[in-house]
């Protein structure tokens, strides 16, 4: 049995450990987006209870882990703090619950929950499932090097509270990114949407003259597309649109800008472009779309394109709109000289 002092000690260090959580709750609850709510959950856990390991666990394959991992492209934490497995994995080791899970024997048995490239040294840890909208998406899990820092026998109810936080900061936060998505977003391709493009064209198109520099724009649109729509519907001219939009994508840098303008026309501005690099891309562009098919209905269906490009250089442009309209005319007289 406890003495008087040992339970006061106790009691003091849990108000200590309580108010630690606090400090991390109080930093997480106004975040609005995906990668500073991760990063700083992270980062004060870590801090605040000196851990030497804290990561989140996701299960692969969802719209939740692609819109988060999407969201994290831009961090240097996260890559290596987010680790991917199954749901059969996941559920295999943890079941359907809720309760946190602390673990200091066979710690290899937990390895599908462990980031893979890891060297870390861990004898104990704690494995605290999230949820989105009352469905368990992964886990908040914490690591040590000491075997008694997650003991089995240990109380782990701050550490359920601390995931209830995090899953009721995670649902607004989703909510937040899914209606900037659909600002900003086409629904469709998950490219950027014409609004969304033109704000950044512009600040583009401002560096450009500023510092005397290289850009191109490319109209484009697809060939024939009405013939898909009207011989196999427009579910397969979705699907058209989507391929499409997805070999654009392989082709562009990071630094490009690649918008779904309206139906079944697209835009990329290209810093840093020539005319002639600009044209050399979308002929590559062209060349890939022609040898890669989409089966419709049994069919086999090369989408072909065509496009016009317009650059800052060669059309001394007064203003973005206008660059654009460039491209736009350059589009149409390539189309009338092959119709």
């Amino acid at each position: 049995m406890l003495t008087f002092q040992q339970l006061l000690n106790r009691v003091k260090e849990n108000e200590i450990t309580s108010r630690k959580f606090n400090k991390v709750e109080a930093k997480i609850l106004t975040i609005l987006n995906f990668r500073d709510l991760f990063e700083t959950l992270l980062s004060e856990i870590s801090k605040q209870f000196s851990i030497p390991y804290v990561w989140i666990t996701l299960m692969e394959g969802s719209d939740t882990s692609r819109l988060l991992l999407k969201a994290f492209g831009s961090s240097e934490l996260l890559p290596e703090r987010v680790n991917l497995t199954t749901r059969s994995q996941f559920q295999g080791l943890l079941g359907t619950g809720t309760t946190p899970t602390l673990v200091n024997k066979e710690i290899s048995a937990y390895r599908a929950l462990i980031p893979k490239n890891s060297s870390w040294l861990i004898r104990s840890m704690s494995i605290a499932p999230i949820s989105l909208d009352g469905e368990i998406i992964g886990s908040l899990n914490q690591g040590d090097v000491a075997a008694d820092r997650f003991s089995p026998e240990l109380d782990p109810v701050l550490l359920a509270q601390l995931a209830l936080k995090f899953s009721l900061c995670l649902s607004n936060v989703t909510a937040h990114e899914r209606l900037r998505l659909l600002a900003f977003n086409d629904p469709l391709t998950e490219l950027l949407n014409r609004r969304a493009m033109e704000h950044a064209l512009e600040q583009e198109f401002n560096r450009a003259k500023r510092y005397s520099r290289e850009l191109s724009i490319a109209f484009l649109d697809l060939d024939k597309f009405k013939f898909v729509n009207d011989h196999y519907g427009h579910d397969a001219g979705d699907r058209v649109l989507i391929h499409v939009a997805g070999i654009l994508s392989l082709h562009t840098r990071e630094s490009d800008i690649l918008c779904r303008f309206a139906g079944d026309e697209f835009v990329l501005v290209l810093p840093e472009t020539t005319t002639g690099k600009a044209e050399s891309m979308m002929l590559r562009i062209q060349d890939e779309l022609g040898t890669t098919p989409i089966v419709i209905d049994g069919h086999t269906h090369y989408q072909h394109v065509s496009f016009g490009i317009a650059s800052l250089t060669q059309d001394n442009a007064p203003n973005y709109p206008t660059l654009l309209k460039c491209a736009d005319k350059a589009l149409y007289l390539n189309k009338k000289r092959t119709a």
